[in-house]
């Protein structure tokens, strides 16, 4: 049998959806990685929601990786996740053409990534409260028993007068068990993956407290700790010092600053051991620069 055969057959009898009919899709599809995103109105409720439709055979690629495991779907993650900081999943299925879809809160916001490449102003003063709602929302998902694998500034959601965030897109997220922490699974975005990720070594949550890490550094900075690009650039991820943060942001908090170099840690044992860890390493910083 196929791949895609394969994957077709562990939905077989489950009922399915024709998005299109159910849905009026209001603005044209965003395409990610692995699926297209819609701004839609649900037919019935009149409600307005974000509907995302995920590539078919990219989708079975990514679930032949964790061959004998039963894979938790995309939306079985999302929809177990609650928490003010992560994006409200409202159901989940099967497309009359046999993709998952996912239904959610529609997040009327910039992604986190447009307002750092701008270099946007709304940023200042707001930084450390954004930070505080990144690190609570990956916290609530460690809870839950996950690991995120793709947290980078093009996965929150800001509202629009940039005082707060949602986590969003659980397509790479997988449980934090044995199984799925084992080596080679070389999965994230380049200039956030860990260097046990990019080196293919047995891996932990202390990932994406990493991709975290680099997340608040470019947050702060409008740049990363290392040169940008992707595919090898991301091999100076642990074999090199990331520039001192101080460099860029003179006036940074320096608790701020021990705080996010500590999630930056080439070796995962030398970072924070939670982000509840990373949270109490900035307790009482009110703003990203030292006040007068």
């Amino acid at each position: 049998m196929s791949l895609l055969g394969s994957f077709k057959t562990l939905f077989k009898g489950q009922a399915k959806v024709n998005v299109r009919s159910r849905f009026e899709l209001l603005r044209e599809a965003v395409s990610g990685t692995m699926s297209n995103f819609y701004m839609a109105r649900d037919r019935s409720t009149k409600e307005v929601v974000g509907l995302k439709v995920l590539d078919l055979e990219k989708t079975a690629a990514l679930e032949a990786r964790f061959v004998g495991l039963t894979k938790p779907k995309e939306g079985e993650i999302a929809l177990s996740l609650t928490h003010p900081r992560i994006v409200r999943t409202i159901e989940h299925g099967l497309t009359t053409e046999g993709e998952q879809y996912l239904v959610m809160e529609f997040l009327d916001g910039p992604g986190l990534n447009s307002l750092i490449v701008g270099r946007n102003e709304l940023l200042n003063g707001r930084r450390v409260a954004l930070l505080r709602q990144a690190a609570e929302a990956i916290a609530a998902v460690h809870r839950a028993g996950f690991i995120h694998r793709d947290i980078c500034p093009r996965n929150f959601v800001v509202s629009k007068d940039c005082t707060s965030l949602k986590l969003i897109d659980f397509g790479l997220t997988v449980p934090a068990t044995a199984m799925y922490m084992q080596p080679g699974n070389r999965t994230g975005t380049a200039n956030y993956m860990a260097p046990e990720v990019v080196r293919r070594r047995p891996t932990s949550q202390r990932l994406d407290i990493f991709s975290f890490g680099v997340t608040a550094y470019e947050l702060c900075s409008f740049e990363l700790p290392w040169p940008r690009g992707a595919g090898q650039a991301a091999m100076a991820h642990g074999s090199q010092e990331p520039i001192e943060l101080r460099k860029f942001c003179p006036r940074i908090d320096p608790r701020l600053q021990k705080a996010i170099e500590a999630c930056l840690q080439s070796d995962p044992a030398n970072r924070p051991a939670s982000m509840d860890e990373f949270l109490k390493m900035i307790k009482g910083v009110e703003h990203e620069n030292q006040q007068k």
